[in-house]
């Protein structure tokens, strides 16, 4: 194809986009930092909110078709994302570099997972209970990725994903989990 003809079929699929999205009603974009907890429109569940890749070859989309060119492929089953929209069974999701596009639900798992924070300068410390002056167990590099266990609003149980260790790390350093949220 040209570029002519390329421009031409980004042009239509942004009409397709921007009509579907005026029937659909606004598309909402939460920032990660401050989630207000709506309801998303198709699930109920809260959005924003954390889940992980399901699949090993995941494609993001511009929007929430398969007719929508693919803006990234992503191959790291486990890799945390945000939900932040809802559109049928297409989900509106940012990375931790904070790239969005839209992936199908199917590729989408509820099972929590994080990152050392990606904006950190140092290592982050993996320690034996939820204390500054735990035993050190060891030290995480930014974008180790983690299953998460639990949160109490500050620390994490973790364990690092295809490794046996485990432990606890301060919430704040990781990408996965909001700030002062709790779960088990």
């Amino acid at each position: 194809m040209t570029y002519f003809h390329n421009l031409c079929a980004c042009l239509c699929l942004a009409l397709i986009f921007l009509t579907t999205a005026a029937i659909a009603g606004p598309i909402r974009i939460q920032p990660a930092t401050a989630p207000s907890w709506n309801k998303g429109r198709e699930t109920g569940l809260p959005i924003p909110r954390f889940v992980s890749l399901k699949a090993y070859k995941a494609r993001m989309r511009v929007g929430p078709s398969t007719i929508y060119p693919t803006k990234w492929i992503y191959m790291k089953p486990g890799l945390p994302l945000e939900i932040i929209d809802e559109y049928g069974h297409w989900r509106q999701v940012r990375d931790d570099a904070g790239t969005t596009g839209w992936m199908h639900s199917a590729l989408l798992s509820g099972l929590r997972t994080a990152v050392v924070g990606p904006w950190l300068k140092a290592n982050a410390m993996l320690r034996g209970s939820p204390e500054t002056t735990a035993t050190l167990i060891a030290e995480l590099q930014p974008g180790v990725l983690l299953s998460l266990r639990s949160c109490t609003g500050t620390w994490c149980s973790v364990s690092v994903q295809k490794h046996s260790a485990s432990g606890y790390i301060r919430q704040n350093m990781l990408w996965g989990a909001y700030p002062g949220e709790m779960f088990r």
